[in-house]
Formats: structure tokens, C-alpha cells, sequence
């Protein structure tokens, strides 16, 4: 009974520490790793005017008619690594529209067409891009003209990277796209004594564009 006594005693004293061991080795720490995403690199471009151009053809009677606007401008950020990551605003200001005869551009800059009073700016602002082939890319985005906006999705063709002289970082784009008048709220038109209109609906775009790498 005497040997009985002592175990007993014994177990009971080795209790404390069995569970302080148990405890030790179920009990384990956890470290948490925080993964940070590298934000989007992109660089700031800029127009070269002297070698772009905002052009279009609607057609009159028999033939295309151009003509082009001589201001414009945009502020574009570039990811060469990830397309989408890019972004462009386009600013056109209507009143520089030209197509060569003075009367013209007079009518189209009043209430008739443009009415650039009361709408000084054509603007685009893209929302999202997408990469459809190697050197072509669908850019959506919200087109704002006459006064109405409409989201659109243009295709943009690139051209490549290069240097220019001095060694200037250049990039280029072109635009080619018809967008139909009257869904801006363009709609003059004059009805033809032999039958049909005197000028069409659908609007020919292209826009060529030579950009400049901004210097930091």
C-alpha cells in the first residue's frame, strides 16, 4: 500500500508538467506574409502635332469630302509591358475644324453642325483597352460630342517604338473609324430636288498619331 501511495503521489505531481508539455508542442504560431502588387508602370507621352493629324470624309452628292481639325491634343500614359494598364483623353477643339473652303467651315462650326459656341470640344476618354493581336488594340471609351456622349470602342493599330532625331523616344498610332452623325445629334441635311439628300450620315474617321516620350 506504501509503494501504491507513492506512485500515486508521484503521477499526480508529474500531471502539471505533462500538460504544460502538451500544450507547448499543440500550440503553434502562425506568420502571416503580406504579398504586395508592384503598381502599374506607365510613361507620360505627348503629341507630336507637326506630324499628326485628325481627319475625316463625309460624302457629298457623288464624292468624299475631307477635312481636318488643326487642334488638338491628349494626355497618354503607356504600359509597354501590360496594354491595358494604359490610358489616353483625347481633346479635339471644334472650332479648328478645315476642309479648305471658308463658307464651309463657317456653316459647320454654327447650330447647324457643330455649334461650337455652345460645344468647343470633341473629347474621348478611354475606360479600358484590350489586346486583340500583337500590334492591335480595342480601345473603349466615352466619346462626347455636340454634346452627347456615347461609349465606343475604336481600333487602334500601333505602329511601333522608335527614336527620333536627337534620339527622342517616339511611338505611333492610327485610328480608323465611321461614326454615324445624327447618333450625336447632327442631323442637317437638305433633300434634293431629283430625289435623295445632299450629304451622308456615316462619318469616315482616321487619326494618325506620332508621339514623344515626356522627359521626366
Amino acid at each position: 500500500m506504501k509503494l501504491i501511495r507513492i506512485l500515486l503521489i508521484v503521477t499526480f505531481a508529474a500531471l502539471p508538467l505533462l500538460a504544460q508539455q502538451t500544450q507547448t508542442t499543440v500550440t503553434k504560431t502562425t506568420t502571416t506574409t503580406t504579398t504586395q502588387t508592384a503598381a502599374p508602370v506607365t510613361e507620360s507621352w505627348t503629341i507630336d502635332k507637326a506630324h499628326s493629324a485628325a481627319e475625316f470624309k463625309v460624302r457629298h452628292l457623288m464624292a468624299n469630302v475631307g477635312g481636318r481639325f488643326n487642334d488638338f491634343d491628349a494626355v497618354i500614359h503607356l504600359d509597354r509591358t501590360n496594354a491595358p494598364n494604359s490610358s489616353v483623353e483625347f481633346t479635339i477643339q471644334a472650332t479648328s475644324i478645315d476642309t479648305g473652303n471658308k463658307n464651309r467651315d463657317e456653316h459647320l462650326r454654327s447650330p447647324d453642325f457643330f455649334d461650337v459656341a455652345r460645344f468647343p470640344t470633341i473629347t474621348f476618354k478611354s475606360v479600358s483597352i484590350k489586346e486583340r493581336s500583337k500590334d492591335l488594340y480595342d480601345v473603349t471609351g466615352d466619346l462626347t460630342m455636340h454634346g452627347v456622349t456615347k461609349r465606343i470602342t475604336l481600333p487602334v493599330q500601333f505602329l511601333g517604338f522608335g527614336r527620333g532625331p536627337g534620339g527622342s523616344e517616339k511611338a505611333g498610332f492610327e485610328i480608323t473609324t465611321t461614326l454615324n452623325r445624327k447618333d450625336f445629334g447632327v442631323i442637317w441635311n437638305r433633300a434634293l430636288d431629283e430625289g435623295g439628300v445632299l450629304l451622308g450620315e456615316d462619318v469616315r474617321v482616321t487619326i494618325n498619331l506620332e508621339l514623344n516620350k515626356k522627359k521626366a
